[in-house]
């Protein structure tokens, strides 16, 4: 299921960077879209396209059953998911691997602004997720 750990990581290592400046700049206990607006600056300030909030629709065998908005989209090839909790949990990992298997997308982060900054990077093959598309 899992696919190529190394797929876009000039792109994930320049988030990374965005991801910690935003956190040693303005630290932790906003929520999660002043970090939202924060990293999208730096995300900017780094040459990284990157849209916030972008709907993505969930197909079953073909068919509209939900959506949700993404919370940033890096290059169209990274889905970052931002948190601002105190511990990153298995919910947060399966959340962020279930937007990856809606979308043609197949690297994700976690990034989490709680008391400790914390990340997770997924990596998501297209090949496996094929039947969850339209």
């Amino acid at each position: 299921m899992i696919a190529d750990n190394f797929k876009h990581s000039e792109i994930t290592g320049k988030i990374l960077k965005a991801f910690f400046n935003v956190y040693n700049t303005i630290g932790y206990g906003f929520y999660e879209k002043v970090y939202e607006n924060a990293l999208s600056i730096e995300l900017k300030k780094l040459n990284l396209k990157c849209e916030n909030q972008r709907p993505v629709t969930v197909y079953y065998e073909g068919n509209i059953v939900g959506s949700y908005f993404a919370d940033i989209i890096v290059e169209d090839k990274v889905i970052v998911e931002l948190k601002a909790v105190d511990l990153i949990i298995e919910e947060h990992e399966i959340q962020l691997v279930n937007y990856l298997r809606a979308t043609e997308m197949e690297v994700g982060l976690l990034l989490n602004f709680g008391t400790d900054p914390q990340y997770k990077r997924k990596v998501l093959s297209n090949e496996f997720k094929k039947h969850f598309r339209s």
